[in-house]
């Protein structure tokens, strides 16, 4: 097994709401090796996205340590924060965050810009392509449909060719039949760019191609389970 890539030790998460303070997560601690997909599963309000969040940075922990890539994700500032996952991570999220205002060619390409790739409008074409939509560059948001909107969100995530690939709930807010392209391209981009992947899901096929598989439940880890990679 390789070295890991991303670390969590006993880590806590805890919010303060309209009800006053809540407990998130409780006491995680979790490996995740180079190269490897992980799943997070679990029912809803279990803590899977919240634990995604904190591995990508989004969240702080309340309390433990978090590291990725040699790195103290929970000793780094916001600016801090921001630079490393412009520099070494992709999100996508369930819904897709595009700029409205922006067409998929710069939606994608505008990550690029800001980490001053000189190349970024021929790299973002070039993941918009591989993605299927050659003949959407110049579309808006508003002009796709959901699951091209998707497309556009891994292009986006893919583009700066990130160590790290994030996903909470990737095929969510798809069908059936957009929600299978999706995931043959999740897992084409991890080839790819020899990425390690983790993802949120509530999708068992999508659950049953990762190497492992770790469950939550109440904000705690219930079990983990490795298969071997098909």
């Amino acid at each position: 097994m390789t070295d890991p890539v991303l670390t969590i030790s006993e880590a806590n998460l805890s919010l303060d709401g309209n009800a006053g303070r809540v407990d998130i997560l409780h006491d995680i601690s979790l490996s995740v090796a180079g190269g490897e997909t992980l799943g997070l599963v679990g029912p809803s309000g279990s803590g899977k996205s919240s634990l995604l969040m904190l591995m990508g940075g989004l969240e702080q922990a309340t309390s433990g340590r978090i590291t990725a890539l040699g790195q103290d994700l929970t000793a780094m500032n916001e600016d801090q924060l921001a630079l490393f996952r412009r520099d070494n991570m992709g999100v996508v999220f369930q819904s897709f965050h595009l700029i409205p205002t922006m067409t998929a060619l710069e939606n994608v390409a505008t990550p690029l810009e800001l980490a001053g790739a000189r190349d970024a409008f021929d790299r973002a074409e070039a993941e918009l392509r591989a993605v299927g939509l050659a003949d959407r560059m110049d579309h808006y948001p508003s002009q796709m449909s959901g699951g091209e909107q998707q497309r556009v969100a891994l292009a986006r995530a893919s583009a700066p060719r990130p160590r790290l690939l994030l996903a909470d709930e990737p095929t969510g807010n798809l069908d059936e039949t957009n929600g299978q392209a999706i995931i043959d391209l999740l897992f084409d981009l991890r080839d790819r760019h020899e990425a390690t992947l983790i993802m949120v899901t509530h999708s068992n096929e999508l659950a049953s191609r990762c190497d492992r598989v770790v469950r939550l439940r109440d904000g705690r880890i219930d079990d983990a389970m490795a298969k071997a990679a098909e």
